[in-house]
């Protein structure tokens, strides 16, 4: 088992000749960690949830003020709130540990017992928060399928609006959406769409809820303030714990009539902290703007990703993945990545390829439909990128080429 490296004393040479210039200490009863059995550098590719806080929020954090944010006194936490609504353009915000708690106490804030969302088939909502909206809320999802660039179709949701006159149909009481959208290979949705759903619902008098866990991933690649993509939303949900690289975290975001609600639903489900400004920290420093914070450098990830998928697409054996991610089959096309998103289908038993893929130092994470998914983040480089190009190509070839088996999503 591995345990944390602390520099030591330099011995002079092991009976290899090797330095000894790392103690590994918890591990192996003490004993020198040399250079030559440190263990390889992975390129994990897997989700941009395994980013490192970066030293800046290790000090933040480490540094920070905190009171009892249960109580309303973690000045921190008060300053991140802050933050984020004026960021979103909203009238309050609360901290919450996970992305989905915010969804889930959006939905009990929004939603009666009873009530429906309407929601795309593959939202994270729907497939990856263990049915919260079920056993939590006690509501339904009414599910509409998604466009290639990660829409609802306005009047497949307008058509889906409940009778309201008749008994045996459950009452029609939040739309949702997902910017960025994962399934459509992490399309941004625009400001003007997303006016355009909430006059729909506003008309119908029911709320507009963004889950907007890579919001400023769509704000980068589309050049627009966060502010623009939310402004008729009436509650939007960020995530801290993904690119923006912090530890944990996400925020809630609407009028304050609305967060005393999720306030109350965040206690509910047992997300009251306490001293818990030692982490907001972190997301206090993610969302500057500037070299300072984390959004801007986004970009990055943006650009690596179509890095990625160019050199994937040139090589024999990585197909389109289909599906809204790509309609059209053939080869990855690398106009299709638009934020930090890459999905393709290997030629390959999928399994197969993915064990390979790791012998070679590179994670990935398997996806519906048969596919994988690559996800770029903090702190990869070019690099790191050319190697998990490389890497693909190799395990490739070593896994034969017949078609992929089909089995479920991850999360």
């Amino acid at each position: 088992m591995l345990g944390r490296y602390t520099t030591g004393p330099r011995p002079a040479k092991d009976s290899t000749g090797t330095d000894r210039c790392l103690r590994l200490v918890g591990a192996n009863d003490g004993l020198p960690y040399t250079r030559r059995s440190m263990p390889r550098a992975i390129v994990d590719l897997r989700s941009d949830t395994v980013t490192k806080p970066t030293p800046e929020m290790r000090l933040a954090m480490a540094e920070a003020e905190v009171g009892d944010d249960v109580f309303g006194d973690d000045p921190t936490v008060k300053r991140l709130e802050e933050r984020a609504a004026a960021l979103l353009g909203k009238e309050a915000a609360v901290f919450v540990p996970t992305a989905s708690m915010g969804n889930l106490a959006a939905l009990m804030a929004h939603v009666p017992r009873g009530g429906e969302i309407i929601a795309g088939r593959g939202f994270h909502t729907v497939e990856d928060e263990a049915a919260g909206h079920a056993v939590v809320v006690g509501a339904s999802i009414r599910t509409l399928d998604e466009r290639p660039d990660g829409t609802l179709d306005p009047v497949a949701i307008a058509e889906a609006w409940r009778d309201t006159a008749d008994p045996h149909h459950p009452i029609t009481s939040l739309v949702c959406l997902e910017n960025t959208h994962a399934w459509s290979m992490g399309q941004p949705l625009t400001a003007e769409y997303t006016s355009t759903i909430g006059a729909l619902a506003h008309e119908r008098g029911v709320p507009l809820h963004v889950d907007g866990a890579r919001l400023f991933n769509a704000a980068v690649a589309l050049g627009v303030p966060a502010v623009d993509l939310v402004r008729d939303a009436d509650s939007v949900q960020i995530c801290l714990s993904k690119g923006l690289g912090c530890p944990i975290g996400a925020v809630l975001a609407g009028d304050e009539r609305f967060i005393w609600r999720a306030r109350r639903a965040r206690k509910l489900l047992g997300g009251g902290m306490r001293q818990v400004g030692v982490i907001a920290a972190a997301g206090l420093v993610a969302l500057r703007h500037g070299p300072d914070g984390m959004i801007d450098r986004l970009a990055e990830d943006h650009e690596n990703a179509r890095r990625l998928a160019a050199g994937l697409a040139g090589l024999d054996g990585v197909r389109s993945p289909g599906g809204i991610a790509q309609p059209t089959d053939g080869p990855l096309d690398p106009d299709r990545v638009r934020t930090n998103f890459v999905i393709f289908r290997p030629d390959r038993d999928r399994d197969a390829f993915l064990d390979a893929l790791a012998r070679h130092d590179v994670l990935a994470t398997p996806y519906p439909r048969g596919t994988v998914r690559m996800v770029t983040h903090h702190p990869l480089g070019t690099p790191d990128i050319d190697h998990a190009i490389a890497a693909v190509g190799t395990a490739l070839a070593d896994t034969m080429a017949r078609p992929a088996i089909v089995s479920g999503a991850a999360g």
